[in-house]
């Protein structure tokens, strides 16, 4: 896979994150319950938590540096718990905001990266995989869900 090749990928799996939320009036996305206590929002601000830790981490990662373990929050379900509960007082309209601009800082990152980090499988590809295009698909799929309980 080349750089073109990841960032078709990224960019379908986006896609589907953003078609699963398109059409929910603010009433929807503010519903909680679509993963657990989890509204669309707080998937939202989530799936932004992890492009912001890829854009902390990934740069470390290429220079041959460990990223700390989430094993300091209690684990990865422990982190993710706090920053949602950090992020569950922002205003829907900051979290829709910040989600888009984080996904084009992404983006405009990935594009800046040498190529040779495209080229095989590497712990930059590793670590890109779990927090975007790996990771968008199971929060669409489960909006998906939710949307086709709550018309039933």
């Amino acid at each position: 896979m080349d750089r073109q090749q990841l960032l078709k990928r990224l960019d379908r799996s986006w896609t589907e994150i953003k078609e699963s939320v398109a059409g929910l009036t603010d009433a929807e996305l503010m519903e909680p319950g679509v993963m657990g206590d989890w509204s669309v929002k707080d998937i939202l601000a989530h799936v932004t938590t992890w492009e912001e830790e890829g854009l902390k981490y990934l740069p470390l990662i290429i220079v041959g540096e460990k990223p700390p373990r989430y094993i300091q929050y209690g684990g990865i379900d422990a982190f993710n718990a706090q920053m949602t509960e950090r992020k569950r007082g922002l205003a829907l309209a900051d979290v829709l905001r910040q989600l888009d601009a984080t996904h084009c800082r992404l983006i405009e990152y990935v594009q800046s990266v040498p190529e040779e980090q495209f080229t095989r499988e590497t712990r930059f590809r590793h670590r890109l995989r779990l927090d975007t295009y790996s990771h968008y698909p199971l929060h669409a799929k489960a909006i998906q869900e939710w949307r086709e309980r709550t018309v039933e």
